[in-house]
């Protein structure tokens, strides 16, 4: 019986092996995939801030060049050359996708609460 268990695990072992082998291998210091464009990733993200606030990401092309722009615009991010951006974004885009189970939509502006600390809600008495 523990023969016909053994061989049942290792079968089951072998059935998920390649799937197991197809990961690619992570970058120690970043934890980013070491596939593609990785190193133009590191090298322009990770100066910047952790690597955990990409790895813990995901979304579509748009999604993370919608990221982009965002960090240029309120966080004084430098303009990419148009190649390099699009390398970037098509490496966060296959290696980071869209996960349903990862983070729940953003919350409707009409259903948030008014923000105390906006212009004019603050009585100046």
């Amino acid at each position: 019986m523990r023969l016909v268990l053994k061989l049942v695990g290792f079968a089951a072992f072998m059935a998920c092996g390649p799937a197991l082998a197809a990961e690619p291998e992570l970058d120690p210091f970043t934890g980013l995939k070491k596939t593609g464009d990785w190193e133009l990733v590191r090298n322009n993200c990770v100066g910047c801030h952790s690597a955990k606030l990409i790895t813990q990401q995901s979304g579509t092309e748009s999604h993370w060049l919608g990221l982009i722009r965002w960090m240029q615009a309120k966080q004084n991010l430098w303009q990419f050359e148009p190649e390099t951006e699009a390398k970037i974004v098509t490496y966060l885009a296959e290696n980071y996708p869209p996960q349903a189970d990862r983070r729940r939509a953003a919350i409707p502006p009409h259903l948030m609460p008014p923000n105390p600390y906006a212009p004019g809600s603050l009585d100046d008495k």
